[in-house]
């Protein structure tokens, strides 16, 4: 249900254009013992997907239509799924998912289908929620620029643990449940360890946040009902997930005050500190960045993560929660697993390194392009295309790749920009830099208004542009 009203429609299949839109309305029912998935749910995974999502309304009237018959999956109403964990005592199991989404088809279809994991998900009370209009949220924070995303609760409301992969997000075809089967496998053996671990959950349960729901943050609210509107419009009546995140930042942009780095760079992956995790497991390194934090840190490949910031993790998602709560600067504590050995390792967080993050890919990034670009999509130029271009490799040269062309994204382009061009200096910046880092510091450092100096590279001439605020 994503859009890209002022954003280039040529890349809204690639993962850049798509994120979960969860939804909470309908009813849960009591969980049975396990009876065969109704073949309506293949629905989802089948060749007949890509032309559903061309209409999205009829998409997800078919979701909800199959899955309130489904045995196993309560739709769309949260409060009643912990009603059902307290009553049997199974953990909460919410999956968060944006229907009509091409990105993460792939291990949604498989989630509710594939046989394997049938015995785990009996040990769960499960919820499927497509919209997020009336999530608590308190305690739905999660990535808001994924597809799906799933929470594991107890009956109380504590948090066992996140999932979300951006690695099915960039492909809708993947679907390996690996990574998921071991989350779920995880979140177990935190129930069964619960509430003798309560206190060590402290660091995974949400920050504090002003709007009870999503409805209730000034620039939805009055836009938006709690509920759907299944009587007339279903699409326009959903509040997506990527807008609580947007929404938050236009609050700072109007109140004319910096946006903080956690909303600029959220859920930070752990290759920001130089850590590729292993898809299959919950939290195993597969390979450490020379140079990197992690390196200086003592990680090595084949490590399991036991914890970080005192967290167990269930998945890599609660390794980026970790790091997405972490301080600007400063060390953070691990504890791996090196064959049968346990070592503690000190974490550094350099100053910065949170804008190191790639934000690229991230549908909420559009919103900040528009505010700090003008509706620009930048790329760092390669070692090899500078050397084409006698540009030194540390310098900066963002290469425009897309210029808006409506509303509010069009601001660049009626400043002068066009495709093909190459940034060599913003604000006073030289220096190599890339996109994200580039909008972060414009947000944080200009306010709506204000314009700021660029110099570009058009073929062989340099040319003085400004762009504006907004």
């Amino acid at each position: 249900m994503v859009t890209l009203e002022d954003g280039p429609e040529d890349l809204s299949n690639s993962g850049v254009a798509n994120s979960v839109h969860p939804h909470q309305n309908s009813r849960m029912k009591t969980i049975p013992s396990p009876l065969p998935f109704s073949l309506a749910i293949s629905f989802l995974a089948s060749t007949s997907f890509a032309a559903a999502v061309n209409d999205r309304e009829s998409a997800v009237r078919q979701d909800k239509a199959t899955m309130e018959n489904d045995a196993r999956w309560g739709y769309n109403d949260v409060q009643r799924g912990f009603a059902e964990a307290k009553r049997t005592g199974k953990p909460l199991l919410v999956v968060l998912r944006c229907v009509p989404c091409h990105s993460c088809a792939g291990i949604d279809a498989a989630v509710l289908t594939e046989p394997t994991l049938t015995p785990l998900l009996d040990q769960f009370v499960c919820a499927r929620v497509i919209n997020a209009n009336s999530l608590d949220l308190s305690l739905f924070q999660f990535d808001y620029d994924l597809s799906l995303s799933a929470l594991i609760f107890n009956a109380d409301g504590t948090v066992y643990g996140r999932f979300g992969s951006w690695t099915h997000q960039k492909n809708q075809h993947d679907k390996s449940t690996a990574g998921f089967k071991r989350a779920l496998e995880t979140a177990l053996e935190i129930h069964r360890g619960y509430p003798a671990n309560k206190t060590s959950l402290a660091g995974k349960q949400g920050a504090p946040t002003p709007y009870k729901t999503p409805v209730n943050i000034p620039t939805l609210d009055g836009k938006y009902r709690m509920q759907l509107d299944w009587q007339g419009k279903v699409v326009p009546s959903c509040v997506h997930c990527h807008q609580i995140s947007d929404a938050q930042r236009v609050n700072y942009r109007k109140k004319n005050e910096p946006i903080p780095s956690e909303l600029i760079y959220p859920m930070p992956a752990p290759d920001t500190l130089g850590l590729t995790l292993a898809q299959e497991a919950a939290a195993k390194v597969e390979s450490v960045r020379a140079g990197s934090a992690a390196e200086r840190a003592g990680f090595k490949a084949g490590d399991d993560i036991v914890s970080v910031a005192g967290q167990r993790p269930i998945s890599i998602a609660d390794v980026s929660w970790a790091l997405h709560r972490s301080p600007a600067s400063g060390s953070l504590n691990a504890l791996v697993k090196r064959g049968s050995e346990e070592k503690s390792l000190e974490l550094e967080l350099p100053p910065g390194w949170r804008s190191k993050s790639d934000i690229s890919r991230r549908v909420g990034t559009w919103e900040m392009r528009m505010m700090a670009t003008g509706g620009l999509l930048l790329e760092d130029l390669s070692d090899a295309e500078r050397n084409n271009r006698s540009v030194k490799n540390e310098s900066l040269a963002l290469l425009v790749k897309h210029v808006g062309e409506y509303g509010k994204h069009a601001a660049a382009k009626k400043a002068g920009f066009k495709k093909g061009d190459v940034i060599v200096e913003i604000d006073g910046l030289t220096d190599r830099h890339t996109e994200g880092e580039v909008i972060g510091r414009l947000l944080q450092k200009h306010r709506v208004g204000e314009q700021v100096k660029a110099t570009i590279l058009r073929g062989q001439e340099r040319i003085e542009l400004t762009l504006p605020m907004q």
